[in-house]
């Protein structure tokens, strides 16, 4: 078997984890790898039905075309030899509950079991970073025996980033090194969103089946704005700037591989029900790991949601070759002036970094406070004044 290719622009993958053994008899379309490129983790189906021979360790880079297995199709299958399922994806949980479920399971692959023998480890005090905790090769290997006294457990973990993540840092750097990115900032006063989600959410869930969430009305926002400051929704490609007529909306969303960013594409076009389904489907698919290149590749600006994670301000990095990333934060209850009186409001930081060779800063914060209005006045300027038309209700 070859290494297909994953996508356009895409030359090499490395091999994340075998999910079956050297030796192994393997079924047709079954599941035998999962593989990174710098995009994406692929699932990597076996070709035909027989005895397996790996040719590729996990955190191999191997090139689109290279053979990574052999597969004797004249084997028989062994009496009594379930083939191996295909394992699904797993849940998100919290990073330290899932190291210390890892700390605990101990499993080892045969060929780490023989390295942890040889150099007399104690498989508990090994950290797997393979599939549910499993130990793999590489984890042996890079085992250290413990030295000296120590007061308590004090567990270390050692693991090879995966292509994914080496490339999201490269390009990390790439944007803070190569662009002369700044960031401005505002405030939004949430009271209007949170009442019309009130006052429809259970309507709007009925009706559609998706929620009334806050993506939508941000993400209507940025649209807007976008095309009122045309400027922030382009890039620079040599000496030229190129300006989109279009509003391809890349999404922050977290998956189990990392930091996923897939593209609500032709969002000029969508309705709230339309922003809010493609969002969740998307999301799903990030979180099961069946999101593609193509719905991660084309996006024209960036909305990244901290606040999830409980962040209450942020200077997000631009997502290049686009110009600009909205970060949206936490929203909490604070102090605020209003007609001379201080009451207590919904609100919410938000922040935009830009490329300042192309967007000026009037742009920049012509476009933050265009999205702040919208979002503070979301019935008329988001609505037309008719909500229960805007939701389709």
């Amino acid at each position: 078997m070859k290494v297909p290719s994953p996508g356009e622009s895409i030359s090499e993958v490395e091999i994340a984890e075998w999910l079956v053994a050297d030796g192994d008899y393997v079924k047709k379309d079954q599941t035998i790898a999962e593989v990174d490129s710098d995009k994406a983790t692929l699932e990597l189906p076996a070709e035909a039905s027989g005895t397996i021979t790996l040719q590729a360790e996990p955190g191999d880079a191997v090139a689109v075309g290279a053979v990574v297995c052999l597969i004797d199709t004249d084997a028989e299958k062994p009496e009594g030899q379930e083939t191996q399922s295909v394992v699904a994806a797993p849940e998100l949980k919290a990073p330290q509950a899932e190291v210390v479920e890892n700390y605990a399971s101990g499993t080892a692959s045969p060929a780490a079991k023989k390295i942890i023998s040889e150099k007399g480890l104690d498989v508990k005090n090994i950290v797997g970073t393979g599939r549910n905790g499993r130990i793999t090769k590489d984890d042996a290997v890079k085992a250290v025996p413990a030295m000296g006294t120590t007061v308590g457990d004090r567990p270390t973990a050692r693991k090879k980033m995966s292509l994914l993540r080496r490339k999201v840092a490269e390009r990390l750097v790439a944007a803070k090194n190569e662009t002369a990115m700044l960031t401005t900032f505002n405030e939004v006063d949430m009271s209007a969103i949170f009442a019309l989600r009130k006052q429809y959410k259970e309507s709007f869930q009925e009706k559609h089946g998706v929620g009334l969430g806050f993506m939508s009305f941000f993400t209507k926002a940025v649209v807007r704005a976008l095309q009122t400051y045309p400027d922030v929704n382009s890039m620079i490609d040599g000496n030229e700037q190129i300006v989109y007529d279009y509003c391809d909306i890349s999404v922050a969303v977290s998956g189990p591989k990392g930091l996923m960013v897939p593209v609500v594409r032709n969002a000029e076009s969508m309705s709230f029900k339309d922003v809010e389904a493609e969002i969740k489907r998307l999301a799903i698919r990030a979180r099961d790991g069946q999101i593609t290149v193509d719905e991660m590749t084309g996006g024209t600006f960036t909305i990244s949601n901290g606040g999830v994670f409980g962040s209450m301000l942020s200077t997000p990095i631009i997502n290049p070759p686009q110009s600009g990333i909205l970060g949206m934060h936490n929203i909490l209850e604070r102090p605020v002036a209003v007609d001379g009186k201080v009451e207590i409001r919904p609100m919410m930081y938000v922040a935009l970094s830009y490329d300042h060779r192309i967007i000026d800063g009037r742009e920049s914060v012509g476009f933050l406070v265009a999205v702040k209005e919208a979002l503070e006045s979301p019935e008329s300027i988001l609505m037309g004044d008719d909500v229960k038309k805007a939701l389709e209700l």
